[in-house]
């Protein structure tokens, strides 16, 4: 029971509390308009037993109890409403945002497991059921348990046979529901894959919306889709169809122990063993315990799958952060040392030594999959290695806090991601306390400060999702001024001029120029014309370094080096081509 309710208020059991409590204070005093009337038709019966008039008096003080218990009844009930969902929107709220940090804090390597659509799923999705849960789902639960038990006991001090009727087919309907939790948490699980995956695929459809009108795969041929959501289809079908009998059944049995305390109860009266009244209070009773059961019985299903979602978030909350608790020095000298690295056990990086010097550029140049991306990605401590270490100083960066990491890096890759805000405040990524002016003088030195202005709202200009709205040149420059606003003393490039036409390239070039003065430079050379005068070239193959040195040097002793310049210098000749039709 505490670690369903730690799951289902997000680590927060104590939050709970409030809510529970004036559920099951309402749920009690839903019982007082019952006591009112049985001492009103306890009068009916007691005057027609003694032959005499009704006491109008005593009717009169029940109807003005009446009235001021309804109201007192809404004063409660407001309360009750205001606790429950203030909590669960509350406990929602922060438990995403805890979430968000949790997952910043986690090693790419855990997400990059992930399906695409599941994280999303689980913010938006789970986090609704658990909403709906905490509002009045597991108060109810609560407040309806504590009824039974207060009932019981109370009840038992006026008739132990009565009770003991009224409470006979409780525990079968308990086995019942108890029986049925492994199905539901069965069927829940694979409802829940159905959705994470038709959450996925409808993420993968507008993601690649170009490529699926470019090779006409939109309606019947984009099958995955539609599959996808077929699948989520009969998912939701099976729960019902098979969970929703399972619940009826109860429900049906808990009943039958009404029908169950009137034939008790009146074979009790015809011997004469109670009177009318007590025959009466446990009817009255009946009526008011049954219901909270029963609508907690019909929220079952939902309350499970609930349970199911806040497993799958705690899961992902429970996840160990990347560890480190030092702070990087003075001294920038990076260091490989024996260093290993798998992408899903799959070797990637093998037995890595290097040693960076602090302002130096350094190139990383090789084929496609020669391990050039990783390498920087470990520096910037995106993943752990495995095996061997590397240091930043004198420091272990396994042993330094990843934001005091992230402090001392700036990265301008070629797929930049602009967020849906203000130019300013996309600059502003890079220091959130710079002032305006700082951000223009950084925008200057990255080449983009005319472009800006030239825009009708300058920098309060808003970006559309991802940079939508600019062109692949003026977004790699918004990225490089949030590198100056920064101020890092290591800058890592994947060369961020290789996608771009020759007038964004002149501009993207020169604000590289300026960022990189008096740094400790490490970019991933695709154009090895611009890496020429490098203070060092690390060659790669297959993961492993197969030469460093300088250009003049690779070039005469690295038969790999040799061939990529020499088929880059060939591909500068290149021209689309016609051929001739061939006449027979």
């Amino acid at each position: 029971m505490s670690k369903f309710l730690y799951n289902i208020s997000s680590g927060q059991p104590k939050r709970l509390f409030p809510a529970v409590f004036w559920a099951t204070f309402e749920s009690i005093a839903r019982l007082i308009p019952a006591v009112i009337a049985f001492y009103g038709i306890n009068e009916l019966f007691e005057s027609y037993r003694a032959q005499r008039a009704l006491d109008m008096r005593l009717f009169l003080v029940l109807g003005c109890a009446s009235i001021i218990w309804f109201v007192i009844q809404l004063f409660i009930s407001s309360i009750t409403y205001d606790k429950e969902y203030l909590t669960a929107y509350d406990v929602s709220a922060e438990g995403r945002t805890k979430l968000a940090n949790h997952l910043r804090k986690l090693s790419l390597g855990f997400l990059d497991k992930r399906d695409p659509g599941d994280l999303t799923t689980m913010m938006l999705g789970d986090y609704t059921l658990v909403e709906s849960a905490v509002s009045h789902m597991i108060p109810q639960a609560i407040s309806a348990a504590f009824l039974l038990i207060i009932a019981f006991f109370s009840l038992l001090t006026i008739n132990w046979q009565l009770t003991l009727s009224l409470y006979a087919l409780l525990p079968i309907v308990l086995l019942v529901v108890r029986g049925s939790n492994h199905l539901m948490k069965k069927m829940g699980g694979r409802h829940i894959k159905a959705k994470v995956d038709s959450a996925s695929r409808l993420q993968e459809y507008l993601q690649g919306i170009k490529e699926i009108k470019a090779y006409s795969l939109g309606g019947e041929k984009f099958s995955r889709i539609e599959e996808a959501f077929n699948r989520l289809r009969k998912e939701s079908i099976k729960l019902e169809g098979v969970i929703g009998p399972v619940v009826m059944t109860a429900i049906s049995i808990l009943r039958i122990g009404l029908p169950i305390l009137i034939f008790v109860g009146g074979n009790l009266l015809v011997n004469r063993e109670i009177d009318e009244s007590i025959l009466l209070v446990f009817i009255i009773v009946a009526s008011r315990i049954y219901d909270p059961f029963t609508a907690l019985m019909m929220n079952y299903t939902e309350m499970r799958y609930a349970t199911i979602s806040a497993e799958r978030i705690m899961d992902i909350r429970n996840q160990p952060v990347m560890s480190g608790n030092e702070e990087l020095g003075k001294d920038y000298t990076i260091y490989f040392e024996n260093v290993d690295f798998s992408y899903n056990n799959e070797k990637v990086l093998h037995d890595i030594n290097l040693i960076i010097q602090p302002k130096t550029l350094t190139a990383l140049v090789g084929p496609s999959g020669s391990g050039k991306s990783t390498i920087v990605k470990l520096i910037a401590r995106f993943y752990d290695v495995q095996n061997g270490q590397i240091q930043i100083g004198d420091k272990d960066i396994k042993e330094v806090k990843p934001d005091n990491i992230y402090s001392h890096i700036s990265m301008v890759f070629q797929d930049v991601y602009l967020f849906k805000d203000t130019l300013l405040n996309n600059i502003r990524v890079g220091n959130q306390s710079a002032s305006f002016e700082e951000i223009v003088e950084a925008a200057k030195k990255a080449q983009c400060h005319q472009f800006i202005m030239s825009l009708p709202s300058g920098y309060d200009t808003l970006v559309g999702e991802g940079g939508s709205t600019l062109s692949g040149g003026e977004k790699q420059r918004i990225s490089i001024a949030r590198a100056f606003l920064k101020k890092s003393e290591i800058i890592l490039l994947d060369e961020a001029t290789a996608a771009l036409d020759l007038e964004n390239e002149s501009a993207v070039q020169k604000a590289i120029t300026n960022l990189v003065q008096d740094k400790t430079v490490i970019v991933i050379a695709h154009r090895l014309n611009t890496v020429v005068n490098a203070d060092q070239i690390i060659v790669l193959n297959e993961g492993r370094i197969l030469s460093q040195g300088t250009h003049a040097e690779l070039y005469s002793e690295c038969s790999l080096y040799k061939n990529l310049v020499d088929m880059q210098t060939e591909s500068k000749n290149w021209k689309f081509t016609k051929k001739e039709s061939i006449k027979g």
